[in-house]
């Protein structure tokens, strides 16, 4: 089991090495400590090349995994080429289907459901405003259980600077479907939230 299962916050560096075709995130501790890796998979030479240099991303199937300093696949992310209501699959690190999360809205604030592999809801994903980066992650009942979010002051100023910075925060009482959930949430933030933006 990855170690990355057991965190309840990660910092995600959502910007890849301009020179980097294949896209590689990295993650991060609190403390700055290099704890995992994102990256996309799947995609042939030719896909990457028009990703590269076209705004037509969503056009395109996405497949996202996280791995652990270790190289342990935690979850992994696929997006089908976006429809009118996107929707992206999540899986185990050993490839069993987790979940999906599903569009919510079409215009205004973005507001995305966490549902099980049976279909059951096990949360929600709020945007706070139509613009921003904060996002309140709810479990079925309503409460709030995590937050993506650019800003959270616990973190060490002089080692996070960058706007491409995000956190993730998990409460640590949330279920393992939902925790694998915004995990896969937080690994294709920009897929799966800001996708209108691309």
């Amino acid at each position: 089991m990855s170690e990355l299962l057991s965190r309840n916050l990660l910092v995600i560096n959502q910007k890849a090495k301009l020179v980097e075709l294949a896209d590689q995130y990295r993650i991060r501790d609190e403390e700055g400590n290099e704890i995992g890796y994102i990256r996309k998979e799947g995609q042939s030479a030719l896909k990457k090349t028009r990703g590269f240099v076209s705004h037509r991303n969503q056009l395109i199937t996405h497949r996202l995994a996280m791995y652990d300093r270790h190289g342990i696949k935690a979850i992994e992310l696929l997006r089908p080429r976006k429809t009118m209501q996107a929707r992206a699959e999540v899986l185990d690190g050993g490839g069993v289907p987790v979940g999906t999360i599903v569009q919510k809205d079409v215009l205004g604030k973005k507001r995305l459901g966490l549902e099980g592999a049976s279909g059951e809801l096990l949360g929600t994903i709020d945007a706070e405003d139509r613009r921003g980066w904060d996002f309140a992650i709810e479990d079925a009942t309503g409460a709030e259980v995590g937050r993506i979010t650019k800003k959270w002051p616990g973190l060490l100023a002089e080692a996070f600077t960058t706007a491409d910075d995000y956190v993730l925060e998990i409460s640590s009482d949330v279920s393992p479907a939902l925790r694998l959930m915004m995990l896969g949430t937080a690994a294709g933030v920009d897929l799966a939230l800001k996708q209108d933006e691309a």
